[in-house]
């Protein structure tokens, strides 16, 4: 049980925050990750990777080359393994991993947080301002 005196430890992690919120353009990014990193031998095709996640496979091959330009997936000939290209993007990714599985609505809500910002500054650049 914890007392009053002992700080909060915040669900997600400023690093992590960051790397979410800069590098994971979507949930179906990071759950395309995910299933690679889970399967690191593995290579996966993007019709593979569109059945297990559900979702169509020209949406899985533009998930996967986001991630391979975001240098988190090795890519070539057609096929996707997990191979973040530096140790610390490795290690940030396998953080990330761990807090998903503890904390799926906190991530998710980050996640959608950014997008709905997005959304927003794109809408606010077409709304008509009263001139003065």
């Amino acid at each position: 049980m914890r007392s009053r005196n002992d700080p909060v430890q915040p669900p997600i992690p400023p690093a992590i925050r960051r790397f979410v919120l800069t590098s994971i353009a979507s949930v179906p990014h990071l759950e395309a990750l995910l299933l690679l990193r889970a399967a690191e031998s593995q290579v996966w095709t993007a019709a593979q990777v569109a059945g297990r996640l559900y979702v169509g496979e020209a949406a899985a091959l533009v998930l996967l080359d986001d991630l391979c330009h975001a240098a988190m997936l090795h890519c070539a000939d057609g096929v996707y393994a997990y191979h973040p290209a530096t140790p610390s993007l490795r290690a940030t990714i396998d953080s990330l991993a761990e807090l998903y599985a503890r904390h799926l609505v906190d991530i998710t809500h980050l996640i959608h947080s950014r997008l709905e910002r997005q959304a927003q500054h794109f809408a606010d650049a077409f709304r008509w301002r009263k001139e003065t």
